[in-house]
């Protein structure tokens, strides 16, 4: 190389030199990154307070409790984890039903129908035309209601903000229309709002939510396993009952009751500010 190609400076080795110039924009941009994000792990604001307070999944939120659903998780002389509340049981006649939570005690984990619901909303691809995700913007909160938090999503692995709406945001969907509206829209979407794009989706009404999953039967006991696993708080009695609370149902059964919980868990107050 000549003295007129050799590089004089920093600047004019990194314009000589692609790789070097990749390399070092991209250590710039790893340094931002860290500097701007790892801060947000220690500040209490940007999970609206709320806290995971031990191994098992206990949860706390001094500031605005109204925003979980608060239940102590101990192991029993066995070994196995319990709790005083229970996400869902068996009642007199058979059907599996939620039993100490109701619509507003704050976000609590999905039970094995509304999970299996939302995998089944991650397959079709719903995601892809609808967000989960209202902005702090007062449109959005005129269309959609309160601005989304991220508590509310806490249970999600992964989430589902989304980032495209050729359809309406459904964060907050659960309890506007009925089952019966839902099943339609899913067989006949055109029948229900005319101007809509949305594809019939009517093989949900025809497969067994426990049967269809790849060919292979779904095993929601292994599932909600997993969710523990990743810092969903399951008991093991509601592990092992998990098949037992998807018998029977069909894959629209599932998709609906996913929906209708969407936005319902939490009863906000447009008084308070929850995010700074």
């Amino acid at each position: 190389m000549s003295d007129d190609q050799k590089s004089k400076n920093i600047q004019d080795m990194f314009e000589r030199n692609i790789f070097a110039l990749l390399t070092a924009t991209a250590l710039v941009f790893s340094i931002a990154g860290i500097v701007e994000i790892v801060p947000l792990f220690h500040l209490k604001s940007t999970t609206d307070y709320t806290e995971q307070t031990d191994k098992y999944g206990n949860v706390k939120n001094e500031r605005f409790p109204e925003l979980v659903w608060e239940r102590t998780f101990t192991e029993d002389a066995n070994g196995k984890l319990v709790s005083e509340k229970v996400l869902y049981k068996e009642d007199a006649n058979g059907n599996w039903v939620l039993a100490d939570w109701k619509a507003g005690d704050g976000v609590r984990p999905y039970t094995p129908l509304e999970l299996a619901g939302r995998d089944l909303y991650i397959r079709e691809g719903c995601y892809i035309c609808h967000s989960q995700m209202i902005r702090p913007f007062r449109d959005e909160r005129e269309r959609y209601g309160h601005y989304s938090l991220a508590t509310e999503s806490m249970y999600d692995h992964p989430m589902q903000w989304g980032s495209k709406r050729t359809g309406p945001d459904l964060a907050r969907v659960g309890g506007k229309y009925s089952d019966e509206w839902h099943v339609m829209h899913m067989l006949r979407p055109q029948d229900v709002v005319p101007e809509s794009v949305m594809p019939a989706y009517p093989w949900l009404a025809e497969n067994l939510v426990s049967k269809s999953f790849f060919g292979t039967e779904r095993d929601m006991t292994v599932r909600l396993s997993v969710m523990r696993t990743l810092g969903v708080p399951y008991t093991d009695e509601e592990i092992a009952n998990a098949n037992k609370a998807i018998e029977g149902f069909t894959e629209m059964d599932a998709m609906v009751a996913y929906l209708q919980v969407l936005g319902t868990m939490v009863k906000l107050d447009d008084s308070k500010v929850y995010r700074q």
